[in-house]
């Protein structure tokens, strides 16, 4: 058994890094190939839109394929850049504004793992002869005892992207491996240097890679020009306070730049896509207590049908750690329902809610869904 949980030596296992031209990639090329793998680089060429090319943070364009070249070129690999852009566009920057769109508040990075990364270029690793593809997430993976794997928070917690990878199928976890899951990012950064790679101290990238400036409302304004509407901002108790220029200018929880006059704070409390509106209220009103998902993917040990009132955590925020939850698979609805423990903020339709088997630093991943639906017992269901 090889470092990679594969009965094979490494000088006989070729094994595909995805090479985005960052620190985290590059060390996973370097630490694979001093330890005798036949490693092949690939790097995603996804989108290519003038300033973003160049700009700090950016990735999977620009600079950054010519980083994740150099880097190969100094651990001695061979490397190839796809072009990815056309399937980028369709399944993850024209998704992400269709989502807005409909009041959602999206998160493009879990669709490109599951579209892109973890289905398209898993086909393209098994093509080159590939025995597993490698990737520089924080996330831990681990073989089960009774065959395949399971998903772990990674060992640094600030650099955990657990959240981020819930829509990774049992098939292709078989097919994955995260080194960097078990080691902290200071570790990586040392390493990097260690190694020689130029890109030891390149910033890290961030989340959504795609939008110039982080402006996202310019994006989706220049890809869907005519689908942006004005219309009112609304209090929940029915008072006009003014207007707005788009609902992809708001999301749910926000409270600066809404640019009304009522003697309160305000927050939004959710967006009605059909009617062009903004819906605000007291923060008290943001608290959900039930959160409906859809296009679950599960990974736990029963089946997700079998769940009956299961006690799991949660996380309904990137920036949020698990909190206590219920899970019950609802055969009415078809549809798997959470229960929190204690009622959170700004839980946004469109967000990912990640269910893990408890809110320990290292819980297994049991999966996930888009979060469709939210109850509380302030408002009625959005």
């Amino acid at each position: 058994m090889n470092s990679l949980d594969l009965h094979k030596a490494p000088e006989d296992t070729r094994v595909v890094v995805a090479m985005s031209g960052g620190v985290d990639s590059s060390v996973v090329a370097a630490l694979l190939k001093r330890e005798g793998y036949d490693v092949v680089g690939i790097t995603l060429q996804l989108y290519d839109h003038g300033a973003a090319t160049h700009r700090r943070g950016a990735c999977c364009a620009g600079q950054d394929i010519h980083d994740a070249r150099r880097a190969a070129e100094t651990i001695g690999i061979p490397h190839y850049v796809l072009d990815y852009e056309d399937r980028f566009r369709e399944a993850v920057i024209d998704r992400f504004a269709d989502s807005y769109l409909q009041g959602e508040t999206p998160i493009p990075c879990v669709e490109c793992n599951r579209s892109i990364k973890f289905r398209d270029l898993l086909g393209t690793a098994r093509d080159l002869g590939a025995d597993v593809l490698a990737t520089g997430h924080y996330v831990a993976s681990r073989a089960l005892a009774g065959g395949g794997r399971a998903l772990h928070r990674a060992l640094d917690p600030a650099r955990d992207q657990s959240y981020f990878l819930y829509a990774t199928t049992s098939e292709q976890l078989d097919l994955l491996r995260f080194p960097l899951g078990e080691r902290p990012k200071d570790e990586t950064r040392a390493l990097a240097k260690t190694f020689g790679l130029s890109v030891a101290d390149k910033p890290d990238s961030q989340d959504i890679c795609f939008v110039p400036q982080g402006r996202y409302q310019d994006v989706i304004a220049r890809l869907r020009p005519d689908a942006v509407r004005p219309g009112e901002i609304v209090h929940l108790d029915g008072r006009r306070l003014g207007r707005h220029d788009g609902i992809i200018g708001f999301t749910v929880g926000q409270r600066r730049g809404l640019n009304v006059a009522a003697g309160e704070p305000l927050y939004v409390v959710r967006l009605e896509p059909g009617e062009a509106r903004v819906v605000v209220g007291p923060r008290e009103a943001l608290a959900t207590s039930v959160i409906r998902l859809a296009d679950p993917n599960w990974l736990g040990d029963a089946p997700l049908a079998a769940a009956r009132d299961l006690a799991v955590a949660v996380r309904v925020r990137s920036t949020r750690e698990p909190r206590p939850a219920r899970l019950t698979w609802n055969p009415d609805t078809t549809a798997a329902e959470i229960t929190l423990a204690t009622p959170e903020d700004g839980v946004s339709p469109g967000q990912a809610c990640v269910i893990y088997a408890d809110d320990g630093p290292r819980a297994r991943v049991l999966g996930g869904g888009t979060i469709r639906r939210v109850e509380a017992e302030h408002r009625a269901a959005a």
